[in-house]
C-alpha cells in the first residue's frame, strides 16, 4: 500500500504513525513509516523495516546473493515482510517464498502494506516455526530464521534439536541466514555461546557477519 506525498516527505523528519494492532503474540505492534520506508515495531523491537532492515540488507550484499542458485526461499518470522521486499526491489532476484508466521495480525498488515504490492509468489502459513520444521518435508535453496518475540528468541528456538530439524529443510547446497542479536553483553555472550556449542556442531562450516549489534550466522 502506497502512502500520499506528504506522508513519505514528512516521514524523512519525523516517524509517521500508520496503524497499531494487538494480539495474543503482541500486545502493541505499530506501523510506521520512517525515511519512506514501512517499520513494524513493538515497545522493545523492531521486526521489519523496509530496505532498511539492515541485518539482512548487508548480510545479502556481504555475500552476494545474486551469486546463489536460489529458486524457493523459506523465512521463519515474517515482519511485514521486509526480506522478500529488499530481495525484489533492491537486489532484483526472483524467488518463490514460503513465510511461516504464528501471529495472524502479523500476516494481516503485511500483506496489507507490502506482500500485495510484491511480483513474487508469496505464499504465507499461520503455524509456529518449530511445528513446521518438523512436519514439513520440503526443501529450501535459502532459509532465513528472523523468529523473535519482542527482543528475545524463544527458548525452543535455540536447542540443538530444532537447529538439526531446520537443517533437514535446506538443499544439498542450500544457504541459512539465521539473526541473532549481538548489542548488549548478555547478548554478545549467548550468542557466542549458541555459534560455538550448538551451531557449529550442526554446521560445522559456519561461520558469521556482524552486523549493528547483530549476528547472522550462515550455515557455510
Amino acid at each position: 500500500m502506497k502512502q500520499p506525498l506528504w506522508k513519505r516527505i514528512k516521514s524523512y523528519f519525523v516517524d509517521v504513525h500508520i496503524e497499531s494492532s494487538s494480539s495474543v503474540f503482541n500486545e502493541e505492534l505499530d506501523v510506521l513509516l520512517v525515511k519512506g520506508e514501512y517499520q513494524l515495531v513493538t515497545p522493545e523491537a523492531i521486526y521489519s523495516y523496509g530496505n532498511r532492515y539492515d541485518n539482512f540488507f548487508q548480510a545479502f550484499k556481504h555475500i552476494d546473493i545474486a551469486s546463489f542458485d536460489i529458486e524457493n526461499v523459506l523465512i521463519l518470522g515474517l515482519g511485514l515482510g521486509s526480506i522478500p521486499y529488499m530481495l525484489e526491489r533492491y537486489f532484483k532476484r526472483d524467488y518463490s517464498y514460503t513465510a511461516v508466521e504464528i501471529d495472524e495480525d502479523i500476516i494481516y498488515l503485511a500483506s496489507k502494506y507490502v506482500i500485495n504490492d510484491l511480483e513474487s509468489e508469496i505464499s504465507t502459513v499461520c503455524t509456529d516455526a518449530l511445528h513446521f520444521v518438523n512436519v514439513d518435508v520440503g526443501k529450501y535453496d535459502f532459509v532465513a530464521m528472523d523468529v523473535f518475540v519482542s527482543d528475545y528468541i524463544p527458548e525452543e528456538f535455540e536447542t540443538e534439536a530444532f537447529l538439526r530439524s531446520l537443517s533437514f529443510r535446506i538443499s544439498d547446497d542450500g544457504l541459512l541466514l539465521f539473526n541473532r542479536l549481538y548489542l548488549f553483553e548478555r547478548d554478545k555472550k549467548k550468542t557466542k555461546a549458541y555459534f560455538e556449542n550448538v551451531f557449529l556442531k550442526v554446521f560445522p562450516h559456519g561461520r558469521y557477519i556482524e552486523i549493528n549489534g547483530n549476528w547472522i550466522l550462515l550455515n557455510k
